[in-house]
């Protein structure tokens, strides 16, 4: 089918998913390829597919990871993202694939959380260039100031390790209302903004200069 066919004309970015197990890492990158693939072209991956991720090796680890890729309106992004435990996501960041960008999701029901702030050490170690946050279940905070509390510890985390906390876009909304097709602020919108952030924040890596 057409429709799920990608333009590989547009530069092509890697990113993935970090963050403390179950802040909805997998449901986000569900939500990218849904709203992508609506707004943008491409193909949408139901979570229960990338959650069924086949296991594959990686450095003798076996590690499930899933890929998906998804449009923005400038680009194409490779996607991975690994479901379950830390250790996989641990395995992922520090993997053979170089991630131009990670995608930092952090419950804003829970805040910080010790996986959190490993991972995001972990991606200033590899070097990971740049972070993007996505706040999610923020449906589930009614105090804007709790909201913020949780904004500028997520800041500081990230200026601890080397990252610019001051300057990191950080995008509230909710996953799984943008996968039910919500369309309040954090619902479907809060992915586009998403995506923005992607595009503007996430310099294009080197290797796309040279290409004919």
């Amino acid at each position: 089918m057409a429709k799920g066919k990608f333009e590989r004309t547009k530069p092509h970015v890697n990113v993935g998913t970090i963050g403390h197990v179950d802040h909805g890492k997998t449901t986000l990158t569900a939500a990218l390829t849904k709203v992508g693939a609506e707004r943008f072209g491409g193909e949408f991956k139901a979570y229960d597919a990338i959650d069924a991720a086949p296991e594959e090796k990686a450095r003798g680890i076996t590690i499930s990871t899933a890929h998906v890729e998804y449009e923005s309106p400038n680009r194409h992004y490779a996607h991975v993202d690994c479901p379950g435990h830390a250790d996989y996501v641990k395995n992922m960041i520090t993997g053979a694939a170089q991630m131009d960008g990670a995608i930092l999701v952090c419950s804003a029901a829970d805040g910080p959380m010790p996986q959190t702030r490993e991972h995001i050490l972990l991606s200033r170690q590899v070097g990971v260039p740049h972070i993007v946050v996505f706040l999610n279940k923020a449906d589930m905070v009614d105090d804007e100031e709790l909201l913020e509390l949780v904004e500028m510890e997520v800041r500081e985390l990230l200026s601890k390790y080397e990252f610019p906390g001051d300057d990191t876009p950080i995008i509230r909304g909710s996953a799984r209302l943008a996968l039910e097709g919500d369309q309040s602020e954090i619902g479907v919108p809060s992915i586009l903004r998403l995506v923005e952030a992607l595009d503007s924040f996430i310099p294009l890596p080197e290797r796309d200069i040279d290409k004919p």
